[in-house]
């Protein structure tokens, strides 16, 4: 999929946490070219600002996943969920591309000074949630910590379905497509890091293949639309399920394994293809409401940087590997 000129200087023109993915994924750039961008993260821009605002034990705004009281904040429409703990801030270095060494010593700290909320556990043993877990597999593995008994936790969790779901401390037996997605992309995020093992890959394949079966858009009991919110586009992703944001995953998945894209993918592909305006952008939907630090995107129904990368690098991946589908 060619992509615009205009376009692609409109998503250059972004903070190093997203400019050097698009260097890297869109434009084609060398690996010298994106490489410095990504170096930039730690020192420029959201990752800077982000870093700043650690406390000296390691955590940020006092807490694991809920922040004790904090002052500097800025709100981000109703309140909800606050997002400035240290769970939100270090999934979001991650996710921006930032060098773990920009955190030397933080794995340690909180292993010291971080406690989850629920029953007071340690924070690198991970606590019930799977979607709490998953971020936290991924956090421990980019910073070099041994979280291999928090990912074998999700070997022990896994439902007969396939996938996962946070309720099942409440006896739920029915995976859920937000749970599953945030254990599979903390599981794949492990296995990158550490190479996994097969029983760790094959649970995550087998995650992957419960929502492959269900075209990652619908029930399996009746065929319809799991929910508005499978539709539903809006940057940043934090925990919430989203035909892109599975899109996403099952794209590094596949690269990973060397595989092209599924078939069964096709419906959300249209989902997400169907969302481009005519410019090549995607508009900002609404989000998870709650505190932030910062915003790092634009309001609802404006043009936004981060779901456009993300929307045609999945097309553009869908789109190179068709005649791999139709042969």
């Amino acid at each position: 999929m060619a992509l615009d000129r205009a376009l692609l200087d409109w998503l250059r023109d972004a903070d190093p946490a997203l400019r050097w993915q698009v260097e890297r994924d869109l434009a084609g750039a060398p690996p010298e070219v994106w490489e410095a961008t990504r170096a930039r993260v730690a020192t420029e821009g959201f990752g800077a600002r982000l870093l700043a605002r650690q406390d000296p034990d390691g955590q940020w705004a006092g807490g694991a996943y809920f922040p004790a009281p904090v002052e500097g904040a800025e709100p981000s429409g109703e309140e909800g969920q606050p997002w400035v703990a240290t769970t939100w801030s270090l999934t979001a270095l991650r996710e921006w591309g930032v060098d773990a060494a920009a955190l030397d010593g933080t794995a340690e700290l909180l292993a010291r000074h971080c406690r989850w909320e629920y029953d007071d556990l340690p924070y690198w043993d991970g606590e019930v949630d799977c979607c709490i877990n998953g971020c936290t597999l991924a956090n421990g593995a980019w910073l070099g910590v041994d979280v291999s008994r928090l990912a074998a936790w999700f070997l022990e969790h896994r439902l007969p379905d396939g996938g996962w779901n946070c309720a099942w401390v409440e006896g739920s037996t029915r995976s859920s497509f937000h749970s599953t997605l945030n254990a599979l992309r903390g599981l794949l995020a492990h296995e990158v890091a550490t190479g996994g093992t097969d029983e760790l890959r094959a649970a995550r394949r087998a995650g992957e293949e419960y929502l492959l079966a269900r075209r990652l858009l619908y029930t399996a009991s009746t065929g319809e639309l799991v929910g508005p919110w499978a539709t539903r586009l809006a940057y940043p992703f934090r925990w919430a399920y989203s035909a892109l944001r599975a899109l996403d995953h099952l794209r590094a998945a596949a690269l990973h394994d060397g595989l092209p894209p599924d078939p069964r993918l096709a419906d959300a592909v249209d989902v997400v293809r169907g969302a481009r305006q005519a410019d090549g952008t995607w508009l900002q939907e609404a989000g998870q409401p709650g505190r932030v630090w910062f915003e790092v995107d634009v309001p609802p129904g404006e043009p936004s940087r981060w779901l456009t990368f993300y929307g045609t690098r999945v097309l553009a991946w869908w789109d190179e590997a068709a005649p791999e589908r139709v042969g």
